[in-house]
């Protein structure tokens, strides 16, 4: 069977630190976050008042207290309906700043979500291509969609519950201690310390249920994922049940620890009830006999009991939010991680912009390796003069194609170095570089939108005449207005309605519209019939009379008429010259040649 790498659930987070990477987004908005956090305070304000006012409502109609009163009766009657109207308007102004405090925030809320995925994103494109040759793209985009709800419910979390169930703690603790004994605060005090303690000790406990539920979700979607980008291979082999199963055995560990995780949280919401039911309990036994022996009134009993029910409201919930900020910070943990991955190519701290004039490219002892076991190229050197055709050639494996990921830099180059004009590409900011280098790669692969807009890619401000054209050039005009839709055809997933031939030939077109001073063909017509390629390689050479070229070929037939033949073996240039003289030579090139005349003798038989 095979096993597809997996990532252990982490354990060694920072999430003060991780609190602290989000001020900077909430902070753009600093004004809104003052103004969200006073109309907080004025509604817990006013949300305290309510208990206070209940009390006088209650002791106001007392019928032994009315009866002990020498005040007229409407006098009597008026007082408590001043105080209902009092208590209504303190329970409207709660629900008026509560609901501000959601309106003004929402700003700062969503700026926040909008910020740090548009930064996490930049980050990615900014990683090398060793980085994304080995990332699980299902995987990402699920850490990355929960990393960002996360950020939401943890701003939500403590603007919305935390701070407001901390001033509220404030504000029945002033009252509590100022109006009555001490052990009405003691009781209430101890009762919200063993709450927390129990919350956090079985919280902390269950977490890791949440980190399994959490990578094991993200192993079957990045399955999920990886299956369909790969759909024609799955068909090919018919391996429909090898995904289902990887998939299923995923979501079958999902599901245990899912079962595991709400039989745990079972038992710390009875945990909380338990403790919250005994601390009501023991107030409601001091409250009731201090209105006995006569130094509480019945509106104190009231209050108190309304007191703690207030605060065990949100105090309820504090328990529901605290292990949901547990998993948002855990979530956005996982979101973080790929902002901390190492950008391994970057621009130098005085990187300038390449300035391209006769576009000379030259390789100088050029040694590269993906691991430190094998070597892929030792000491390649070679020029490329102004607007030359050079072709590199080899057996599987050479190296061809790691000059061109070398010259466009997603990759350094462990020793030597690579100039075009004499600038060190190293020394050149990344994007000035990729402006002046076009490349048709080996493996096309096209966005699942339309043509017009793939082939526009590589020039956003162009005409329609421009994109024709080019289309032209790369002998796919006529294909594309024979479709129904012509050239607002939608290709696909990757271009998966279109043959590997035509989204070749529709990358080509991309590059010639972009028109860069250099230009590089990675074995770019390997996918189309003779009839095509020999269309393609007389308007690619049409194209390239202006350019520097650099042409990484398979069949030798395409590149005969190159300036400089480059021969790779071992990662070392063994031969070099024209097609001529390397016949002449009799070596590896000379091999080469006559293996492929022989298959090619073979096919026409």
């Amino acid at each position: 069977m095979i096993h597809r790498p997996t990532t252990k659930p982490h354990g060694n987070r920072k999430d003060f630190d991780n609190i602290k990477r989000l001020f900077p987004y909430i902070w753009d908005f600093k004004g809104r976050v003052f103004l969200a956090l006073s109309c907080l305070i004025l509604s817990k304000i006013a949300i305290v008042g309510m208990p206070l006012m209940l009390k006088d409502i209650v002791d106001g109609l007392d019928s032994k207290q009315m009866l002990a009163m020498d005040n007229l009766e409407s006098a009597a009657l008026t007082l408590p309906l001043i105080l209902l109207l009092s208590y209504g308007a303190l329970r409207l102004m709660a629900s008026l700043f509560n609901e501000l405090r959601d309106a003004i925030f929402s700003r700062v809320r969503y700026h926040a979500m909008r910020g740090i995925s548009l930064r996490v994103l930049k980050h990615l494109y900014s990683l090398s291509l060793s980085y994304h040759l080995d990332r699980k793209t299902g995987g990402i985009t699920r850490d990355l969609e929960r990393g960002t709800n996360s950020l939401s419910s943890i701003l939500n979390y403590l603007v919305f519950n935390i701070f407001p169930t901390a001033a509220e703690f404030a504000f029945v603790a002033i009252i509590l201690l100022s109006k009555y004994e001490t052990h009405f605060a003691v009781i209430t005090f101890t009762t919200v310390l063993l709450y927390i303690a129990f919350t956090l000790l079985v919280t902390n406990w269950r977490m890791h249920y949440r980190h399994e539920m959490n990578d094991h979700e993200s192993k079957a979607n990045s399955f999920a994922v990886d299956g369909m980008l790969n759909y024609e291979t799955v068909k090919y082999f018919t391996n429909e049940e090898y995904e289902l199963k990887q998939y299923d055995e995923t979501l079958d560990r999902w599901e245990g620890a899912a079962v595991k995780s709400q039989a745990s949280m079972s038992l710390l919401n009875f945990g909380q009830g338990a403790v919250i039911a005994i601390g009501v309990t023991l107030m409601m036994i001091f409250a009731a006999q201090g209105v006995v022996d006569g130094v509480m009134t019945l509106g104190d009993l009231v209050l108190v009991n309304a007191m703690m029910l207030q605060l065990f409201i949100p105090l309820n919930f504090l328990g529901i939010i605290y292990r949901a900020l547990k998993y948002s910070l855990a979530d956005m943990d996982m979101m973080l991680k790929l902002l901390d991955t190492k950008v391994e190519v970057k621009d130098i701290e005085n990187a300038t912009v390449l300035k391209v004039t006769d576009a000379v490219i030259r390789f100088d002892d050029v040694s590269f390796d993906y691991n430190k076991d094998r070597k892929i190229l030792d000491k390649v050197s070679f020029d490329i003069p102004h607007g030359h055709k050079v072709a590199v050639v080899g057996p599987s494996g050479a190296g061809k194609s790691t000059l061109a990921r070398l010259l466009f830099r997603f990759y350094d180059v462990d020793a030597g170095s690579i100039s075009i004009d004499g600038q060190n590409i190293n020394a050149v900011t990344q994007t000035s570089l990729r402006d002046n280098i076009g490349i048709v790669p080996q493996d096309t692969v096209l966005f699942n939108y339309t043509i017009d807009h793939n082939i526009r890619y590589a020039k956003f401000d162009a005409t329609d005449e421009e994109i024709h054209q080019a289309a032209k050039h790369a002998n796919i005009h006529d294909f594309i207005t024979s479709l129904p839709d012509g050239y607002q055809t939608v290709v696909g997933e990757r271009g998966l309605k279109l043959s590997g031939g035509e989204k070749q030939r529709i990358a080509i077109a991309r590059v010639i519209l972009k028109n860069p001073r250099i230009l590089v063909f990675d074995e770019a017509t390997s996918s189309l019939d003779s009839h095509s390629e020999q269309l393609i390689l007389e308007s690619l050479k049409e194209v390239a009379e202006r350019h520097t070229t650099l042409v990484i070929a398979h069949r030798l037939s395409t590149i005969i008429d190159a300036d400089n033949i480059i021969v790779l073996d071992k990662g070392k240039v063994v031969e070099q010259g024209t097609h001529q003289k390397l016949l002449e030579k009799e070596g590896l090139y000379a091999h080469l040649w006559q293996l492929q005349q022989e298959e090619e003798t073979e096919e026409a038989t």
